[in-house]
C-alpha cells in the first residue's frame, strides 16, 4: 500500500524504480526521434503505470506533440491516481465544494491541482467549453488562494468568450493578482 509520503516522493520524481528511471532518461535523450521516445515511454509505463513521473512524461510528450486529446487523456488518467493518492473520489466532478488542503505546499495536492489545471486547459484548446469551465470552477471551490496559478485561464476563458458576443461583449481585464484575488479579478467582469 503506496502511503502518502511515498505518493509526494512519486511526484517529485522520487522513488523511481531503475528500470522506470532509464526509460525516462532514454526518451528524454532521444527528444528528436519521436519513435525511440514512444519506445521508451511506453516501456515506463508497462512498469509503472501510475507513477506521477511516467504520467507527467506521456503529458509532456503528447502535449508538446500537439496531440491534445491524448494529453487530455492521460490528463484524466493523472487525476485518477492523485485521487486515490489522496483519498479523494476519483471523479474530480464529484470532489466536495471544500478547498483542498495542502494546496500550497503539499506536492500530492499540488500535484492533483496543476493536473486538474492541465486538463482545464486543454479542454479549452479542444473547444470542450463546458468541460473546461467545469474544471475551472472546480478549481476555484479546490485552491480558493490560487496558488496554482488557474485564475489567468479563468481570465483567458472568459476573454474568449467576450470576444466572441457570448458573454454580454464585455472585455476582460488580463489577471494581474495573485491568491484569492485572481480568481476576484477573473471574474469580476
Amino acid at each position: 500500500m503506496q502511503t502518502t509520503a511515498d505518493f509526494d516522493d512519486a511526484v517529485l520524481g522520487l522513488a523511481l524504480p531503475p528500470a522506470v528511471a532509464e526509460a525516462l532518461r532514454e526518451a528524454s535523450a532521444h527528444r528528436g526521434d519521436a519513435v525511440r521516445v514512444m519506445a521508451a515511454l511506453m516501456r515506463a509505463q508497462a512498469l509503472a503505470p501510475e507513477h506521477p513521473a511516467v504520467l507527467i512524461a506521456l503529458y509532456r510528450h503528447h502535449f508538446y506533440g500537439n496531440r491534445l486529446a491524448a494529453a487530455r487523456d492521460i490528463a484524466r488518467r493523472a487525476l485518477v491516481v492523485g485521487a486515490r493518492a489522496l483519498n479523494l473520489p476519483t471523479l474530480w466532478h464529484t470532489l466536495p465544494e471544500a478547498p483542498l488542503p495542502g494546496a500550497r505546499h503539499d506536492a500530492g495536492t499540488r500535484f492533483y491541482l496543476f493536473v486538474l489545471k492541465g486538463y482545464a486547459y486543454l479542454s479549452l484548446r479542444l473547444d470542450d467549453a463546458d468541460e473546461a469551465r467545469a474544471a475551472l470552477a472546480k478549481l476555484r471551490v479546490l485552491d480558493p488562494e490560487d496558488c496554482v496559478g488557474a485564475a489567468v485561464l479563468e481570465a483567458v476563458r472568459l476573454r474568449a468568450l467576450a470576444s466572441r458576443g457570448d458573454d454580454d461583449d464585455e472585455p476582460v481585464a488580463y489577471v494581474q493578482a495573485t491568491g484569492a484575488a485572481a480568481w476576484a479579478q477573473a471574474t469580476a467582469a
